[in-house]
């Protein structure tokens, strides 16, 4: 019997459904493909939005953490994808169930029951266990756990990835935040400038000393100030209301926040894009986690062309009456292996198959864009840094230049050595550079958050996941 046992397993493979090749396997991009180096490079921490060293960006980072509904629904879908997994491993494992049936029946007279037992009445009863066990040969449910293991980690990848989103969306909120608040201070402060311009214009109207021109320009000018004054205080609010927002709050529920000045940012930005990103921004791992659960699938895809072997067991107790169910010779049981062996589908394995390389393919694609997206991120962020210094260098020198214009000028208006067309000029322009002023030195701070939020913002790949793309690169 043992040496025919080969030859069945011979017969029954080269019986099995003919499997398509398929078309070579998307490629996935590595470091050395993508001319990555391999420098050290100071990566943001897990609290990096500490180093502004504002207390109220910590407290409302860390309120955010605790309250935002994202990060709630992010961690159930990591319990639900977890719960998944440990399905799919259980499954592995030999399954015991125990069972019980009780029917009351009237057996026919005129069937194949003989007297006594035709025309009476009896209770079929039965008591027992039954194990089953799929021998699993060809790896099917191994990789379908693997797949629902990769899923469960790239699940988790996700979670931290929303937190990193999160904290970085707070970060930017309140330095757009003080922005506004800067604006709308130092709009009021050349509002003023301008009211008290337009007192003397009317002083001066009343004493024949100017026109009406002159008065309709300087109330011209103070109401435009104050328009701007207004649009930036409205701005204020509206981010103040999506900050509420990120914090899990109602506007009202927020209180106002104080401006506060900025601290010095770190001057040093990456000078090449180093190899160790790939594994320490939480969406690449999402992406190649994916990946290479879709591989897996691919390969139990595969394995449902080969013979399937289940081998089945049961010992109970049978009997018609409750009276006899637990004797000896009531004992029921059975033992024995079940092969299923696929040869003709209509195409429905091979179309299956093709199915999950397709998926696979479109999963390692993605894995690329992410990975090219990122290096375009830090890119982005860090050349945008660059040449902020520069500019925020120039705009200094144009600030200072033009505020003192505008003092020189109102200075002589208010002494009667000029006229006010020279100080609307010259608050019109200051304007307009105040403005650029604060927004560049917001946008400082936006890049740097940004650039740590490339950079990973924080996130570190579990020791324990997978680092290779398994099985994703199979046709």
């Amino acid at each position: 019997m043992k040496p025919l046992i080969p030859l069945l397993l011979a017969l029954s493979l080269s019986a099995c459904a003919p499997m398509d090749p398929g078309v070579p396997a998307t490629r996935a991009l590595d470091a050395k493909t993508l001319g990555l180096s391999d420098t050290t490079l100071a990566w943001p921490g897990d609290h990096w939005w500490s180093r502004y060293q504002d207390d109220q960006l910590n407290g409302l980072i860390d309120q955010a953490l605790r309250a935002n509904p994202s990060l709630d629904a992010a961690a159930s879908r990591v319990r639900t994808a977890q719960a998944a997994a440990r399905g799919a491993r259980a499954v592995q494992w030999p399954q015991v169930n125990a069972n019980y049936h009780l029917t009351r029946q009237r057996y026919s007279e005129n069937y194949i029951y003989p007297p006594p037992l035709g025309g009476s009445y009896r209770t079929d009863t039965g008591l027992g266990l039954q194990l089953d066990f799929n021998l699993d040969l060809w790896g099917r449910r191994r990789a379908l756990a693997g797949a629902a293991g990769r899923r469960a980690a790239a699940a988790e990848a996700s979670r931290q990835q929303a937190r990193v989103l999160l904290v970085s969306a707070v970060s930017q909120a309140y330095f757009q935040l003080q922005n506004a608040q800067a604006q709308a201070e130092a709009i009021g402060h050349i509002a003023s400038k301008l009211q008290e311009a337009l007192d003397i214009t009317r002083d001066r109207y009343k004493n024949g000393l100017g026109t009406q021109v002159d008065v309709d320009q300087a109330d011209s000018a103070v109401s435009s100030a104050r328009v701007q004054l207004s649009q930036a205080r409205n701005n204020a609010q509206l981010l103040h209301h999506q900050l509420a927002a990120l914090l899990g709050q109602s506007p009202e529920q927020l209180p106002p926040l104080a401006a506060r000045p900025g601290a010095a940012l770190p001057p040093d930005v990456p000078g090449r894009l180093p190899m160790a990103l790939l594994g320490r921004r939480a969406d690449i791992t999402v992406a190649r986690l994916q990946a290479e659960a879709a591989g897996a699938e691919v390969s139990a895809a595969k394995a449902d062309f080969l013979p399937n072997i289940d081998l089945s067991a049961t010992f109970g107790y049978l009997s018609l009456g409750l009276d006899k169910l637990v004797r000896g010779s009531s004992e029921n049981y059975s033992a024995g292996p079940v092969i299923t062996l696929p040869i003709f589908n209509a195409g429905g394995l091979n179309a299956r198959l093709e199915g999950r390389r397709a998926e696979r393919d479109e999963a390692i694609a993605r894995y690329n864009e992410t990975v090219l997206g990122a290096l375009r991120e830090v890119a982005d962020a860090r050349d945008s840094i660059r040449s902020l210094h520069e500019q925020i260098r120039h705009q200094e020198a144009s600030m200072k230049a033009i505020t003192s214009a505008y003092d020189v000028a109102l200075s002589r208006y208010k002494a009667g050595l000029g006229d006010f067309v020279q100080v609307l000029l010259a608050q019109s322009e200051a304007l307009k550079q105040t403005v650029q002023t604060t927004d560049l030195h917001a946008r400082a701070y936006i890049l740097d958050v940004q650039l740590a939020t490339a950079l990973g913002g924080g996130y570190v790949q579990d020791d324990d996941a997978p680092s290779a793309a398994a099985h994703s690169n199979q046709p």
